[in-house]
């Protein structure tokens, strides 16, 4: 493992300092591993490494590229990761979204098109007063996805993209055993659609906090 972090280290450095750059394609195997003073099995077995994270994009009878290192993309890795929480450090997600989606409701507030609110509302329209437990879960991953997308930060977006996996689970809990959850969840989506649609950023981020808390304190009595 150490030579294989050698390696993983190395083609991190040619990247970083610009030596291979989005798109490029990588030397041949033997090339590459000669350059760099390694064996050709510690760079595949980096190679592999990297392609898993979506730095490196493995095309067969063509080459290894660097991709595009986009955040989403990068960003991916780690919604695969945050998959396998533990029950108990669900709370410790919940917690790190309580902070960052709220900033992000805020700066959205000054920034999203009124088209996009308008969608916003005919969604929470077309849900109803009382959708089922899925078709809330589905529609508030996309409410908050959409909102997040119309903050101008491509890294929050995906961070936030990423912590929904374990959040999905609380937010079925709580749908299925709190009483009122459904009719809170809505009312909550509009008081931040309305707080979007009056450009007010502190109000928005406020009610932001407050629906993702209401989560987190109902998961944390339950646990």
């Amino acid at each position: 493992m150490a030579v294989t972090d050698e390696a993983i280290e190395k083609i991190k450095g040619m990247i970083v300092s610009g030596a291979l750059r989005p798109g490029d394609r990588l030397p041949k195997e033997s090339e590459l591993a000669a350059e760099l003073g390694l064996s050709r099995n510690s760079l595949r077995e980096a190679v592999r490494a990297l392609s898993l994270i979506r730095v490196l994009d493995v095309r067969q009878g063509d080459g290894t590229y660097v991709t595009s290192l986009d955040p989403q993309l990068l960003l991916e890795a780690m919604s695969f990761v945050v998959d396998f929480h533990r029950d108990d450090t669900v709370l410790e997600f919940l917690a790190v979204r309580r902070i960052l989606e709220p900033a992000a409701t805020g700066l959205a507030a000054g920034r999203i098109a009124v088209a996009e609110l308008d969608a916003l509302q005919e969604q929470l329209d077309a849900l109803g007063p009382a959708p089922s437990v899925e078709e809330l879960v589905a529609g508030d991953l996309e409410f908050h996805h959409r909102i997040v997308a119309a903050c101008g930060n491509s890294v929050l977006c995906s961070l936030l993209d990423g912590l929904s996996g374990p959040t999905t689970r609380a937010r079925i809990w709580r749908g299925l055993t709190q009483e009122g959850a459904v009719a809170r969840t809505l009312t909550e989506h509009r008081a931040i659609l309305g707080a979007l649609r009056d450009g007010d950023a502190e109000a928005a981020r406020a009610w932001a906090t407050v629906h993702v808390a209401s989560v987190e304190q109902w998961l944390r009595a339950s646990l």
